[in-house]
């Protein structure tokens, strides 16, 4: 099998999965391939790169991959799909970071983990993504413009709200007053909008969020929509300009740019193995059902 690896960091929280991982696909003569940059950073300050020397590296990835491993938190696996974006190569992220929604895999179960993806054992989560057009246009944005978790817009430079008019297919819903609007979808439910008062949304969910930040219209509260709504902003402030992130990639846009968001024409598939799921997830990282009383 030929399989892809991208992280971002290699340190105290990474060597052991980095290693237990390295180690697992020469013991079973997988092709492997390591992002750059990754490689370059692993061969800095690994003691044992000499043992990895049989790896290859990659700067873009096609079709003949069988699987890309994230090694890192959920913000590598945002970071990881830049390099994927429709050419559906299945992912899988080892969780060296904390919470851990998308990366789950912990490193005493690396090997396994591993083991059941050669033999076929897991199923497909097929996750739905946000892109984004401005007008007028932003290369920033323009070059890689989508996004798995959300897409909001924020206030720069300034301790004074913003107003974000809004528009849902083209008729007018609200002008949010508040620090930013989040636009999510069901895998970034449980991310920045979760941490803003938004609902837990499963991921085969059909539906986006809309969780403004902050508000100061206090009636202001999360809306869930179908996915299959177009999503029209308009920025306006104190500040000339605000922001707009994609995941963890951020922008400058002027106020007055039109925000066009909708969904993408594509999705990211996660491997999920069949003794993982979404409601495990749930209990286990959000403490669901736990009681000291028990």
């Amino acid at each position: 099998m030929k399989v892809a690896i991208f992280g971002r960091f290699y340190n105290d929280t990474t060597t052991q999965s980095v290693e237990t991982l390295f180690h697992y696909l020469l013991e079973k003569d997988m092709d492997a391939y390591i992002e750059t940059e990754f490689f370059n950073i692993i061969k800095k300050e690994s003691p044992n790169f000499q043992d990895y020397i049989s790896f290859k590296t990659f700067d873009t990835l096609d079709t003949s991959f069988d699987f890309l491993v994230s090694v890192g938190g959920d913000g590598t696996i945002l970071r990881a799909i830049t390099f994927i974006k429709d050419i559906d190569i299945p992912i899988i992220g080892l969780n060296t970071g904390r919470l851990g929604f998308l990366a789950t895999i912990q490193v005493d179960a690396i090997e396994q983990a591993i083991q059941n993806i050669i033999d076929g054992k897991y199923k497909i989560s097929e996750r739905s993504l946000l892109t984004v057009e401005t007008t007028p246009e932003n290369k920033e944005i323009s070059t890689l413009n989508f996004a798995l978790n959300e897409i909001a817009v924020s206030r720069k430079n300034t301790t004074s709200m913003i107003t974000v008019e809004t528009y849902l297919n083209d008729e007018y819903l609200t002008s949010y007053w508040s620090d930013g609007l989040i636009i999510s979808t069901p895998t970034g439910s449980t991310g920045y909008s979760l941490s803003c008062g938004g609902p837990v949304i499963t991921p085969d969910t059909n539906s986006f969020v809309l969780t403004p930040i902050a508000p100061h219209n206090l009636s202001a509260r999360p809306l869930v929509i179908p996915d299959t709504t177009e999503i029209k902003l308009k920025v306006y402030g104190r500040e000339e300009q605000h922001l707009v992130s994609l995941d963890s990639r951020i922008a400058t846009l002027d106020n007055g740019t039109l925000i066009t968001i909708k969904k993408a024409n594509f999705k990211i598939k996660m491997i999920d193995l069949l003794d993982e799921s979404f409601l495990i997830t749930l209990r286990k990282k959000l403490l669901w059902g736990e009681d000291k009383r028990n």
